[in-house]
Formats: C-alpha cells, sequence, structure tokens
C-alpha cells in the first residue's frame, strides 16, 4: 500500500511542484475567480495530501478513500486562505487536511458513537480552540463545559467517545534522551506488571530510597496514581517523575538482585 504510485487515478509521481512566487499568482487569480488557476492551485498542492495520509498508514483504511478525505481539506484550507496572514500555505492547511482524515475516521470508526454524543464533542473542540485564541491559555474542561452548559462529566465523556484507539506504547512525549509513553499515564490499581512491588521486601527497600523518591514509588505503585497526577501533586514536570521513578526502581532492584 505505502509504495502505490496511483492513487483515484492520480499519478502521484508525477504531481508538479508549485513556487511560493507561483502559489501566490494564482491565489490572486482564484480570489478572482479564475477556475482554471484554482485546478492547478489544487494539483500543485496535492503533495501536501500524500504526505498527510502516510501519517495513516497501517490502519488497514482505503488510501484512496483517504486521498479523497484529504482533498477535501485541502480545497477548505485554499477556500479559507488569506495570503494577509504571512504564513505559508502548507503550514494552514496541512492542519485541515489532518482534521478532515480524523473526522472521517471518526465517523467511520466500527464503534459506533451516538451523534449527539459526537454533537457535543465537536461543539468542546469548538469551544475550546475560540477561547484559547481569545484567551491565549490552555483551556480547562470546566471552562468548557460552562460555555456549554453541561456537566463537565459529559464533556470528558464525549471527548473520550471520538478518541482513535492509539498504543499503550504511543510515545507521548521526549527530551531526546528518553521517551513517554500512553502507558506512563494510566493508573494501575492492580499493578499486575509490578507484582514484586507488593512483596514486604520492597517496603525495606523503600526506606534506602530519598523522600521524593519514596513518595514517587508510593503513589505510582500503591495508590495507583498517574504520572500526571503525581507531578500535579508535588509540583514537578512529569518527565521529573518518569526519570525519579526509574531511578527509584533500578535502586530497589540492584538491592535485591
Amino acid at each position: 500500500m505505502g509504495n502505490k504510485v496511483e492513487i483515484c487515478g492520480v499519478d502521484t509521481s508525477k504531481i508538479p511542484v508549485l513556487s511560493t512566487e507561483e502559489k501566490n499568482e494564482l491565489f490572486l487569480k482564484i480570489k478572482n475567480g479564475d477556475d482554471k488557476a484554482r485546478d492547478i492551485f489544487i494539483n500543485g498542492n496535492l503533495r501536501l495530501v500524500l504526505s498527510v495520509i502516510k501519517r495513516f498508514y497501517g490502519r488497514g483504511e482505503n488510501l484512496d478513500d483517504l486521498f479523497q478525505v484529504g482533498c477535501i481539506g485541502l480545497i477548505k484550507a485554499m477556500d479559507n486562505f488569506d495570503l494577509e496572514q504571512n504564513v505559508q500555505f502548507s503550514t494552514y492547511a496541512v492542519p485541515m487536511i489532518i482534521g478532515e482524515i480524523r473526522r472521517y475516521l471518526r465517523d467511520n470508526n466500527p464503534i459506533r458513537v451516538s451523534r449527539s454524543v459526537r454533537d457535543l464533542a465537536y461543539k468542546a473542540l469548538s469551544v475550546k480552540d475560540r477561547m484559547m485564541k481569545e484567551n491565549q491559555k490552555e483551556v480547562t474542561i470546566e471552562e468548557i463545559a460552562k460555555e456549554l452548559g453541561v456537566n463537565k462529566e459529559e464533556v470528558v465523556f464525549s471527548l473520550d467517545a471520538i478518541q482513535e484507539p492509539i498504543s499503550l506504547q504511543e510515545p507521548v512525549y521526549g527530551d531526546g534522551t528518553e521517551n513517554l509513553y500512553i502507558m506512563d499515564q494510566v493508573s494501575d490499581t492492580k499493578n499486575t506488571d509490578e507484582i514484586w512491588t507488593e512483596n514486604i521486601t520492597i517496603l525495606e527497600a523503600m526506606k534506602k530510597l530519598n523522600e521524593k523518591e519514596k513518595m514517587i514509588v508510593n503513589k505510582r505503585f500503591f495508590e495507583g496514581r498517574t504520572q500526571i497526577e503525581v507531578a500535579e501533586e508535588i509540583g514537578i514536570s512529569q518527565a521529573q517523575v518518569s526519570r525519579l521513578e526509574k531511578s527509584a526502581i533500578g535502586h530497589i532492584r540492584r538491592i535485591y538482585k
């Protein structure tokens, strides 16, 4: 699939590439209603669609379908782009293409989500984007719920319902030396993968840890907290929690090796 040359009848190996000057000239013609310039511009930017759909390889989706949906995103970006914003068209278009494909994948997910739940989720995302632009800061679930006049639990449920399934091994943060993964953010109430921490000898080993390491191990493996929760409680970053956790576990293992 990844080596496919022709998609939807388009020979992707022969897609033209437009320079910035050519794009700007075509935009001026498009704004004046030139349909031929519109077609040339779309064809000259199809590589943006190809670059985006590569991110969705291996999901069992039909490339032709993804390409067509990506083209819709490209056209929407072209219709809404403003030359006076002084940004590259690709910078503006790629997020719109990705968004269009993600909406398609969500709407065609085999796990059916009711329309009312989907509608609430899309409204919540729209409110979040608007409030972030207005306030220039991260928006909380409580603020979104208040704006929509619903309970925060409803907002959380709706947003969770439209998320695509992802691997627990999906990296969510990296600082060049190590990564944090989805599994690091999941509460572990049973500790099935860390059953050794239930052994009484671990309690003895913990006495040899410093206070911060001891607190992190206790909260993570005995109280089942996520790294994000621990970071917020003790006022450090999640990356620091991860490093301290790994250091503490390594120390304990060396003691009882």
